[in-house]
């Protein structure tokens, strides 16, 4: 196997990357440097129409694209440590947290970059003619909420899923990661989350 993978501070890359520390999976990684277009060439679209890395490539030629979803596969080769849940409802419990942190916290941080970063200008441009400014900033209240809620729900559990670190507290890590590199941070009240990601950001995956 191999992963076409991009370097920090791409967030679904590095969500398979700590998945993949953490469980002790080693995986040839092939550099698709976004900055030079690698995820647009004919080569990648042919492994992933949509053009977005990371993308998993099996042996026998086939390509699995979204991080969850590989990390999922991974996850049944390699069911220990377990990450995703052992029970009917742990396994419930972390899907409901990946996809509160995705459209609660990542969609509006995603929305911030695309029309509020010097970085995205000519991406925004190509696909919505121009960067809207005032909707990108208009996002960092929806983003602030989303650590309040949060932050609330950490009050009795030391990780998003419960008592143990999982799937979710990767997808809400290196959301938070991307987050601080675009300037987007935790607000500084949500005193629970901010030390949830001290504590997680001290795992040796992190590195």
């Amino acid at each position: 196997m191999r992963l076409y993978n991009e370097a920090d501070p791409a967030p679904n890359p590095r969500r398979v990357r700590i998945f993949m520390k953490e469980k002790g999976i080693d995986i040839e990684l092939v550099p698709t440097p976004l900055a030079q277009r690698a995820h647009k060439s004919p080569e990648h679209l042919a492994r992933n129409p949509l053009g977005q890395v990371p993308v998993l490539e099996l042996d026998d030629g086939t390509h699995l694209s979204e991080s969850v979803s590989i990390c999922r596969y991974l996850e049944e080769l390699h069911p220990e440590p377990n990450l995703f849940g052992r029970t009917t409802l742990e396994r419930a419990t972390i899907d409901m947290w990946i996809r509160r942190i995705e459209f609660r916290l990542m969609m509006p941080v995603g929305q911030i970059w695309v029309h509020t970063h010097p970085f995205t200008t000519k991406v925004a441009t190509a696909i919505f003619g121009q960067q809207f400014n005032e909707f990108g900033e208009a996002n960092r209240k929806i983003a602030a909420s989303a650590c309040s809620l949060f932050d609330g729900e950490l009050k009795d559990r030391e990780f998003f899923a419960g008592l143990r670190y999982t799937m979710a507290d990767i997808v809400a890590q290196t959301t938070i990661d991307f987050a601080k590199f675009i300037g987007v941070s935790i607000p500084e009240d949500c005193k629970r989350l901010n030390d949830w990601y001290a504590r997680v950001g001290k795992r040796p995956s992190a590195a």
